[in-house]
């Protein structure tokens, strides 16, 4: 079975299960206060009706704090903060990205996540940062001049 036909890849709120489980692994973490396991799930709460939904979107993965009375989801403080992109969409496009060996382009996360170009520009940037670790290495040994096919670069 293809890990691209899991349930936790077109399912939202199966997908926001999967995170919560990898993230949180001792219970749900406040983003705002930083307490562990002192949340409450918030069933049913919807967004505001639009013209597109008139009834709201079901906000998946919502939790209210004891401590500081604050809403939060797994969003907050990683990668998917600030994204309109469901989650099932950010699961597969990382999928797709560290499992392709050359790579793989906006264009193609555009055309193969069915989403707009603007949005997959987006989404793989944010993901290429998060998989940099930050520490660029010398370039040859001991940090000296690398020589590649009468290329000289250092």
């Amino acid at each position: 079975m293809s890990i691209l036909s899991k349930p936790y890849m077109h399912d939202e709120a199966v997908a926001f299960a999967h995170v919560e489980a990898m993230l949180w692994a001792d219970g749900p973490v406040c983003a705002h206060c930083g307490v562990v396991n002192r949340a409450y799930r918030l069933e049913g709460v919807r967004s505001k009706a639009s013209n597109k939904n008139p009834e709201g979107v079901e906000r998946h993965g919502l939790w209210k704090c004891r401590e500081c009375r604050k809403q939060f989801t797994v969003r907050k403080g990683t990668i998917f903060e600030e994204s309109h992109i469901p989650m099932h969409k950010w699961l597969q496009a990382i999928h797709l990205m560290v499992s392709s060996n050359k790579g793989i382009s906006s264009h193609q996360m555009h055309r193969v996540l069915e989403i707009t170009y603007k949005s997959a520009w987006f989404l793989t940037h944010r993901i290429r940062e998060c998989m940099g670790d930050g520490d660029l290495a010398p370039f040859g040994s001991n940090g000296g001049a690398v020589e590649v096919d009468e290329t000289f670069i250092g």
